[in-house]
């Protein structure tokens, strides 16, 4: 692809505080039109990097371009390419919805016609006008994530970062919202959006996840589940929690999770009544155990788990 097709293109992207590294020599390539999920746990470095990008947090070092704007040489036009959207929604609780929108309107230089107009198109796209008047303080979560979204695309910017959208709101709010979003990439949007929730990111073109500050995975859904390493197994096992723990003990096991009332567990041989053995030797009863194949939640747990081990490793070979 050219220059022309990525949205967002980082080289090294890199921010310190003190002595902490938030996001440790980034870089990524987002393709123009799509829409990209960035996964990782709290504190990996997904929301330091939004801010960058967006020009609101200045790199310690390396570069990023959004849109085709340097994010460091170009703040204006970057800041009036893209639309924002905040963990917090950033509104103004003692104002309505309406009033809201036309502040950010301001923010943004829409002169009064046009911006009128462009909200009555808001409240219509994301069905706002019953709560036009209302204060913004009065109204249910998965409402005010409407508005807060209605704010980051009132000046139509080609581009969107969205960090957690629908944290906290109802699965019916999250369904709607993704329609949305939906609609805005079929109709050209670039869309950058963190989550933590796994049915979310199986709706995204391109994933990124991240640990650490590093990106440590990225591709398609499909992609990163297909490089799925080992061999992976349901166990329906009693009691559950004896049941993992003895199964991470096992050397030949590469990873063990509970997986709601039962485990996954990642075998990197594909021989599953040793596994079996192993379990009821232990004083473990295996009611079931079957191969399934992986979920990006089975993908997303494996690759922080070994990254986890890897760096307590790490600590115990430098002791």
């Amino acid at each position: 692809m050219s220059a022309a097709e990525w949205v967002v293109e980082t080289e090294g992207l890199t921010r310190r505080f003190d002595g902490f590294v938030a996001v440790d020599h980034l870089t990524l390539r987002v393709p123009r039109g799509s829409i990209f999920g960035f996964l990782g746990p709290n504190g990996s470095g997904k929301s330091t990097t939004i801010r960058m990008l967006c020009g609101l947090l200045k790199p310690s070092e390396g570069r990023a371009v959004v849109n085709g704007f340097d994010i460091e040489r170009h703040p204006e036009p970057l800041r009036q390419s893209l639309g924002y959207m905040s963990q917090r929604f950033s509104l103004y609780p003692d104002l309505t919805v309406r009033e809201n929108l036309e502040f950010y309107g301001g923010v943004y230089d829409l002169e009064p016609g046009p911006l009128a107009e462009r909200i009555e198109q808001v409240f219509d796209q994301l069905r706002l006008r019953e709560h036009g008047n209302d204060l913004t303080a009065a109204l249910p979560l998965g409402w005010k994530q409407r508005v807060a979204l209605g704010a980051a695309m009132l000046h139509q910017p080609p581009v969107l970062f969205l960090d957690e959208p629908t944290s906290g709101v109802d699965p019916a709010s999250r369904r709607m919202f993704w329609e949305i979003l939906d609609s805005l990439a079929v109709g050209g949007a670039s869309i950058f959006v963190t989550t933590h929730v796994m049915d979310e990111a199986e709706r995204c073109d391109l994933l990124g996840v991240m640990y650490g500050g590093h990106l440590i995975a990225q591709g398609t859904p499909a992609a990163l589940k297909e490089a799925f390493p080992g061999f992976l197994y349901h166990v329906d096992a009693a009691p559950l929690l004896e049941a993992l723990e003895a199964a991470r003990r096992l050397p030949f096991v590469a990873d063990a999770a509970m997986f709601g009332d039962a485990l996954h567990v990642t075998l990197p041989a594909d021989d599953p009544e040793r596994l079996r053995r192993e379990l009821e030797s232990a004083g473990v009863t295996v009611r079931d155990l079957r191969r399934i194949s992986p979920t990006l939640e089975d993908v997303f747990v494996q690759l922080i788990a070994l990254r986890e081990r890897a760096a307590e490793g790490a600590e115990g070979g430098g002791r």
